[in-house]
């Protein structure tokens, strides 16, 4: 499935829609994005990955890369990942540095 990674910003808040597949051959596309999302200076950073049908391990380095660039200040969501996603993302580790969520609501009010 094809990847693609859009960016919206919203009171101060980065919004990352993520859909398809994220692999080496996209992950670029999907750094991209966070360089220009960190740009703006967010306090938070949402990542919308309910249409993220699959993350191979260069989209976990660029989540970790997203937790450094974004710095301590400014909390990650991730709203409502895919079971094999999440999985990925909890036998790393990776969701202590970050807060999963399953609705986008709880992302904005969190």
């Amino acid at each position: 499935m094809t990847f693609s990674a859009t960016l919206e910003t919203r009171n101060n808040d980065a919004f990352i829609i993520l859909s398809g597949d994220l692999d080496a051959s996209t992950a670029n596309e999907f750094k991209a994005k966070v360089e220009e999302a960190a740009a703006t200076e967010p306090t938070a950073l949402i990542l919308d990955m309910t249409s993220l049908d699959y993350m191979a391990s260069a989209g976990l380095r660029v989540l970790i890369f997203a937790n450094q660039k974004m710095g301590k200040d400014v909390d990650i969501y991730l709203v409502s990942p895919q079971e094999l996603v999440r999985s990925t993302i909890e036998k790393t580790g990776f969701h202590h540095s970050v807060q999963i969520v399953d609705k986008y609501e709880k992302a904005v009010t969190a």
